[in-house]
């Protein structure tokens, strides 16, 4: 992955500034405003031409760039680079009527219709041949121009059309299948097809899995699910070996999702293939909505490997797509900001620059509001210019690795999830959070990594609901377990192989030896049940019948109430220098600090922290600068942080460089 064109461009480091710029929307007239007050905001750079594809082909083969080639010009004559989009997200209204083939399909078998965006099927080879040739004359005509410091591959690939079901997604779905499968003798037996009479005789036999009499086989979804990520990943390649044929120079990246629930894209799996990691994020409103956004930066970092990477998207203020859109309070904008970069953003950008005057996301925030530049948002889009310029010297520093780790994996996302389990209840991303929340509580870092990760260096890895466990990912927690590291995971974990098969002799399955507990049956908990621990603490969702199955297990907590009265919920076996303990039911955020408080303390690892901003601030370091973010509404007085007289303003962030 190389360093992003920009950080080389005049020799000196900066932290890019900017947004989505859609001109096309707007008069000619208005352009010249916008770029004076792009630069009075301090704005570097923009993404240009994302949804421009019916603006730049007027109709097949026919092309409009004047209108491009003079922005583009323009931004370059004020000094403002240019991450120029392929501008193949949302297909023309004449493409769709000459070839409505190329429209996704839903599960139901209905056609997903033009008219809002992303309507394309990612396997359709029409769509392709039309998309690619525009991706090409793009390339070959902005080349040299010295302006575009990067290329943007289509727009949040997925968001929309990740799960299409059209025979054109059949027939690529049997070819992924042959890929994967010697034969299809192999296949039936990765998805147990003697169950339910569903044995095939060839892979011609293969549907997706469409809308079904009943549940469809669980290892066909979990391949699906696996192929869709696939399909897009390989459109995504597609156009970046276009650009990089034709301008080898010029850094390809696309926009990524690490927010929320947007879970269809295996963006550990994604990362190899882009030039630098860029990501959209939005705060979605719940009592951890800051904490979920330093989630996903946090985890943003670590698939790019602790390199910088670029916030490519998110908002000023309000969204316009949550039930109830609220503006953001003062401080918000740069705390939000300041908080990607604390986790290796080297760029802050927001959709848009101009709030639109017409279309669905007229009531989405942007740089320049509608109430103009004569606003209280944009003196705060000015004002986070300047500390972006202040913070330059921080450009390409690395994240500093923390302690602990919390394991992320898709896999086990899309596979926990699934239909016909013990509760549909279970949100694998809200317990990775809630454990993130937790070592927030305690002042501790933490990386969020992807299972695919070496675990190195860390001295804890929490891997809550770890329901897919392979071999091979069961013995690298043997070794680091083996080798003095301290693993902590959850109910519902290490239940199924990579082929979502049960592994047999009891649970937790693969992980079974490793914790010393043996649990004959799965425990989920009807809504509004709930079982007291013996340590106060109190249990929803799920409880396990731990048998204790070795002398080196440790009963750490107990049930007070319900069926497992008696029996452990918290349990920790010992291995050498290092242990395995398992949590077997939901404890939520509160729960979860004096756990894992009492984990870490056993593990060696603490807060560097002075205890009484502990929960109150978020710490994260990149090289030598520690960033102290204020998680909370109040004023945060710094004193005993080496702070004397400073005051941290509520929802306020301090830079403190060594």
């Amino acid at each position: 992955m190389s360093a992003p064109r920009w950080l080389r461009r005049d020799g000196q480091p900066r932290l890019e500034y900017g947004a989505d710029y859609n001109p096309e929307q707007w008069p000619r007239e208005v352009w010249d405003d916008d770029v004076r007050a792009m630069r009075e905001a301090g704005v570097t750079i923009v993404s240009l031409a994302i949804f421009s594809w019916a603006k730049l082909e007027t109709a097949e083969g026919t092309y409009d760039f004047g209108w491009l080639d003079e922005a583009i010009d323009l931004l370059h004559a004020n000094g403002i680079s240019v991450d120029l989009a392929t501008a193949t997200a949302s297909p023309p209204p004449w493409l769709a009527t000459r070839h409505p083939e190329i429209l996704p399909v839903d599960q139901h078998g209905n056609t997903v219709w033009p008219g809002g965006r992303q309507h394309w099927r990612p396997t359709s080879p029409i769509f392709r041949e039309h998309a690619l040739r525009l991706v090409r004359t793009m390339a070959t005509r902005y080349a040299n121009h010295p302006a575009v410091a990067a290329w943007h591959v289509s727009n949040e690939l997925g968001c929309h059309n990740v799960y299409d079901y059209s025979d054109d997604a059949a027939a690529a779905f049997r070819t992924w299948l042959r890929a994967r499968y010697a034969t299809i003798d192999d296949l039936n037996e990765a998805w147990g097809a003697a169950f339910w009479s569903q044995w095939y005789g060839s892979f011609d036999e293969i549907l997706p899995p469409r809308q079904a009499a009943t549940h469809p086989n669980p290892t066909q979804q979990l391949d699906f699910k696996r192929f869709s990520s696939d399909a897009l990943k390989d459109y995504l390649i597609a156009e970046r070996e276009i650009l990089r044929e034709i301008t080898p120079d010029i850094p390809v990246t696309t926009n990524f999702m690490v927010m929320g629930e947007t879970r269809g894209m295996d963006y550990a799996d994604w990362a190899s293939e882009v030039d630098f990691i860029a990501n959209d994020h939005y705060r979605l409103p719940s009592p951890q909505e800051l904490d979920e956004l330093s989630f996903s930066a946090n985890l943003t970092g670590n698939l790019a490997g602790g390199r910088p990477w670029f916030l490519m998207e998110h908002s000023t203020s309000a969204v316009n797509w949550q039930p109830i859109n609220l503006a953001k309070k003062p401080g918000e904008l740069e705390r939000d900001a300041l908080t990607h970069v604390a986790h290796g953003a080297d760029a802050v950008c927001f959709f848009q620059w101009r709030q639109s005057r017409a279309g669905a996301e007229k009531y989405h925030s942007a740089m320049v509001p509608h109430a103009g530049t004569d606003s209280e948002l944009f003196r705060d889009v000015v004002a986070l210019g300047a500390t972006l310029r202040d913070l330059a010297p921080l450009a390409g520093t690395l994240r500093t690795p923390a302690r602990a780790a919390i394991l992320f994996d898709w896999t086990s996302w899309w596979a926990v999830e699934q239909d016909s389990h013990p509760t549909e209840r279970l949100r694998y991303r809200r317990e990775a959070l809630d454990w993130y929340t937790a070592f927030l509580e305690l002042g501790v870092r933490a990386d969020v990594i992807p299972a695919g990760s070496a675990f190195d260096g860390y001295d804890v890895v929490v891997a809550p609901v770890l329901h897919v466990v392979p071999g091979e990912l069961a013995a690298r927690l043997e070794a680091f377990v083996t080798g003095g590291g301290h693993l902590v995971t959850t109910y519902f974990s290490g239940i199924v192989d990579e082929n979502d098969h049960a592994w047999l002799g009891g649970y937790p399955g693969a992980l079974r030896d490793l914790l010393g507990i043996r649990i004959e049956e799965l425990g989920p908990l009807l809504d509004g049940d709930t079982a007291e621990l013996d340590n106060g603490l109190t249990g929803t969702l799920w409880t396990d019948r731990i048998d204790v199955t070795g002398p080196d297990t440790a009963v750490l907590a107990s049930y007070k109430t319900g069926d497992q009265a008696g029996r452990p919920a918290i349990t920790r076996r010992t291995a050498g220098a290092g242990s395995a303990a398992y949590v077997s039911t939901r404890l939520g955020p509160a729960g979860l600090v004096p756990v894992l408080g009492d984990l870490l303390e056993r593990a060696g690892v603490t807060s560097e922290l002075p205890e009484d901003l502990r929960g109150r601030v978020e710490l994260a370091v990149r090289g030598t600068t520690r960033f102290v973010i204020n998680r909370t509404d109040e004023p945060v007085d710094l004193t005993s942080l080496g702070g004397a007289g400073r005051t941290l303003t509520a929802r306020g962030v301090a830079v403190l460089r060594a």
